[in-house]
């Protein structure tokens, strides 16, 4: 029943799950710092393009993006030729499409938690002759620890479950491209119904145990907070 395949399909999810989630760390907080404490123009476009993916169909974004990278397009082409690098039906392609989905999962909680963050918190640092930097590392970062967790949570399970944009832009190369979700599909279509419940099961099990782990955290750190 588990072979070197379904090992394989496995850690292809949680690597392109895991990566998605490291650089929307990256992104996505000082994205939701920009949102939340600048004003700027065009600023509600900026909000409506990043919140795009929770209403658009994952295979609308998959369809757009083989158009725009695909072998034929002049992106495509320019990346093809001039860098060697190919996104479509590849790895790499996977983890940028996931990032553009995820988005939204993990700017979201952190938006909200610097809307909410006590301004007052904010100026008494300056103040006290801190920069701004230092505010937004030492004093901010610190007491929003629970949105950024969940951001990355929500990625990291938003990733690891999606289907539509990982099947328009990776298909289903095995060692390659083809997630558990995807795997999950076709051994149904195949009335393997023995393997597709392992795959589910794996899913439910780490989906679970990160929620639950997540809810300790964020816990934990309320308390400290208090």
């Amino acid at each position: 029943m588990i072979d070197s395949e379904f090992i394989q399909t496995l850690i292809i999810t949680f690597k392109l799950a895991t990566f998605t989630t490291v650089i929307l760390l990256l992104l996505g907080i000082p994205l939701a710092a920009l949102l939340a404490f600048k004003k700027f123009r065009f600023k509600t476009l900026v909000e409506a393009i990043v919140n795009l993916p929770i209403v658009l169909p994952p295979t609308v974004l998959g369809f757009y993006f083989l158009v725009a990278f695909g072998d034929e397009s002049p992106i495509g082409r320019f990346l093809k030729d001039y860098f060697n690098i190919k996104l479509v039906f590849t790895f790499e392609g996977l983890v940028v499409a996931s990032v553009i989905y995820s988005l939204p999962f993990m700017v979201q909680p952190v938006y909200s938690a610097f809307q909410s963050f006590p301004k007052k918190l904010i100026e008494a640092s300056y103040v006290l002759g801190k920069s701004r930097l230092e505010t937004f590392l030492k004093v901010v970062i610190p007491n929003i620890k629970p949105a950024i967790i969940t951001g990355a949570v929500l990625t990291f399970a938003h990733t690891v479950g999606e289907f539509g944009v990982v099947l328009m832009v990776g298909g289903s190369i095995p060692g390659e491209t083809k997630v558990a979700s995807i795997a999950i599909y076709e051994e149904v279509e195949a009335l393997n119904y023995d393997k597709a419940n392992l795959y589910a099961l794996v899913l439910l099990a780490i989906s679970f145990f990160t929620l639950f782990i997540t809810y300790l955290l964020n816990k934990k750190f309320s308390l400290e907070l208090e």
